[in-house]
């Protein structure tokens, strides 16, 4: 697996970490971009230090794309976004035409995690062929 800095394409970096910011503000912990072969933390708010296992959480999250397909034909609807809570934060894993982000956050009101998953799915999917 992949850590190199430059593993995200530059655009799809810099509109994705914007578009989580423009969000969620300064509640936006990290944003990590990964796809089936490769993981890169392309955001870290500067108050927090940079020992978590990116590639560790890169293996649980690309689940996601398994969990795609199970959930396809639900009767729930389309499978948008998985969050996961935590006792200092949160985890919001967005997956959208084969490559997906995961964004960690401060303590939001449930419906700002409903417009950071949109804002990054956008993102994704305008750059679904990079």
């Amino acid at each position: 697996m992949s850590s190199d800095p430059s593993y995200a394409p530059a655009t799809l970096a810099d509109e994705l970490v914007s578009a989580c910011r423009t969000s969620v503000g300064d509640q936006l912990r990290s944003v990590a971009y990964f796809d089936d072969s490769g993981e890169e933390q392309i955001y870290l708010r500067g108050d927090l230090e940079p020992d978590a296992d990116i590639v560790g959480f890169a293996d649980q999250e690309r689940q996601g794309f398994r969990s795609q397909t199970v959930y396809g034909e639900s009767e729930l609807g389309e499978y948008q976004y998985t969050m996961r809570a935590f006792d200092r934060g949160y985890l919001t894993r967005v997956i959208e035409d084969g490559h997906g982000a995961f964004v960690t956050t401060d303590e939001l009101p449930i419906d700002h995690f409903d417009e950071l998953a949109s804002a990054a799915r956008s993102v994704l999917a305008a750059h679904a062929d990079d």
